[in-house]
């Protein structure tokens, strides 16, 4: 694959904690929780638009990286990034969906929310992957997905929030789903990783795509106003 890495393979343990404490670093130290904020009634239904706008790309990165991982067969790390996001693309399908119904339940119409456009920090956070996975490695799908699995709420917290807010319940049911399901996905994620013979470039490329899409979701959320 032309701008994959070309060193000798080395494995070494610990790819996924190392990679862990890079994005605690970069987070710094834990604020105040966004299911906390004081307007978060008045800011939870374009939360939602923006979330919709990150989600429904996830299944077309996913299967993007399994095209081209599967068309570097010989790559041993490719072919185990294709395989492992095979499987991951079916549990992530139809997550949008859920959002678009959790919209619906705070009175906002689908054709309305398809019909906006997406901001332009959305398309600068998930077009970085599909620069990063045609023109360097596919491995950078990785430090993406470890951002977006690696913090998902509480259910205790989201239960509060919608008890505090007034809200609807069923406006929080896609959250509280990945509440339950984030940790796993986690877990999985980081397993995998460490199980790859990954170069010092594919670490360093993982590292530089979560760095990137932790301070991409900030310039998402940043917008959010009252």
């Amino acid at each position: 694959m032309s701008g994959s890495p070309s060193s000798t393979i080395e494995v070494r343990s610990g790819h996924a904690a190392a990679l862990r404490q890079k994005m605690a670093l970069v987070r710094g130290p834990a604020g105040e929780r966004f299911w906390t904020r004081p307007d978060l009634k008045q800011v939870f239904p374009e939360f939602l638009f923006l979330s919709h706008c990150i989600i429904r790309a996830s299944v077309p990165l996913m299967r993007t990286v399994v095209e081209i991982a599967n068309s570097c067969a010989k790559d041993a790390v490719s072919r185990a990034v294709g395989e492992y996001f095979s499987h991951h693309v079916t549990e992530e399908a139809d997550h949008d969906k859920w959002l678009l119904d959790d919209m619906g339940s705070l009175g906002l119409r689908c054709d309305d929310v398809l019909q906006r456009i997406p901001p332009a920090e959305v398309a600068e956070l998930v077009g970085a992957q599909y620069y990063w996975m045609h023109h360097a490695d596919p491995v950078a799908l990785l430090g993406y997905v470890a951002v977006l699995e690696g913090d998902p709420p509480l259910e205790d917290e989201l239960e509060a929030a919608a008890k505090r807010t007034g809200l609807p319940p069923d406006a929080f049911r896609t959250f509280i789903s990945h509440a339950k399901l984030d940790p796993h996905h986690k877990q999985e994620l980081d397993d995998f990783i460490d199980s790859l013979p990954l170069t010092r470039s594919q670490e360093s490329l993982i590292s530089v795509s979560a760095i990137n899409t932790i301070a991409g979701l900030r310039r998402v959320f940043a917008t959010l106003t009252p």
